[in-house]
């Protein structure tokens, strides 16, 4: 294993609907986010050869991964302008590695399943089109699990670390905070300011404590304020980006206050 060019793991914000590509009010509140997923693809060892993303808005019974070699888009939002509905993100799918991470989710006893006629959801195609704009990566979209078990995806991300030695990209895409009456309420930038303190000392702390904390995130100061009870898929991308980490060190890479709430980006490795 050449640790030099294995790659990184990591979790990244994707912001709210399709943000990055319409007028918003304020003008600026994305922009310090969209330059931070415009300069992930520089940081990497070299380039993927194929991406594993989790999005927070596919979940199942059962693990699940897209197989379909050219996935439609899922225009997931509403109340967007038109033009947010012909966004465009021709990716390709990759079905041997959705094969492959099934294989792999099935020996580690986690059950799974592959979905050929599953699309790609914006959870996905919004961050990829700033971090990969010209859509000639292959990716694979993977499910949460619909039971919200933290240990269970931290157990998934643990079987999938290996792919990281063949050069795939493991992302979860998600958001540090997602209370949607919190935002724009300044009411909540204490609260997700205290979230985000204990969620980034556990990202960077030693491995075997670091999984012990999200394990029982739900105890953590602030936590069920910034992810409501049966709320908390968007945090759960997190937990594979972690698992998928094995011993690599966390680290903070991105935080910015938007909407009144801090949101933050982590890397692994």
């Amino acid at each position: 294993m050449d640790t030099k060019t294995r790659m990184p793991t990591l979790f990244v914000p994707h912001g709210a609907g399709p943000c990055f590509f319409m007028d918003w009010n304020p003008p600026t509140a994305w922009n310090l986010m969209g330059r931070f997923l415009e300069s992930v693809a520089d940081t990497l060892p070299q380039r993927p050869t194929a991406i594993v993303l989790v999005s927070a808005h596919w979940l199942e019974p059962v693990f699940s991964v897209t197989t379909g070699e050219q996935p439609a888009l899922i225009y997931d939002y509403s109340g967007f302008p038109p033009h947010t509905y012909e966004l465009r993100y021709p990716a390709p799918g990759e079905p041997r590695l959705a094969a492959q991470i099934a294989k792999l989710l099935s020996q580690a006893q986690l059950p799974a399943q592959v979905d050929p006629s599953r699309g790609f959801d914006h959870g996905m195609f919004v961050p990829l089109k700033l971090m990969f704009p010209a859509a000639e990566i292959p990716v694979v979209q993977l499910s949460l699990r619909q039971d919200l078990d933290p240990q269970a995806h931290l157990h998934a991300g643990r079987a999938l670390a290996s792919l990281r030695d063949a050069g795939v990209l493991i992302v979860g895409s998600g958001m540090s905070f997602h209370n949607m009456r919190g935002f724009g309420d300044p009411r909540f930038g204490p609260i997700s300011d205290t979230f985000d303190r204990w969620l980034t000392a556990t990202v960077e702390a030693e491995p075997a404590q670091r999984s012990q904390n999200l394990i029982d995130w739900a105890q953590a100061p602030a936590a069920r304020l910034s992810h409501p009870p049966r709320a908390e898929e968007h945090l759960l991308p997190l937990m594979v980006a972690v698992g998928a980490a094995d011993q690599d060190r966390g680290r903070c890479v991105f935080t910015d206050r938007v909407l009144e709430t801090r949101l933050s980006a982590y890397r692994f490795g």
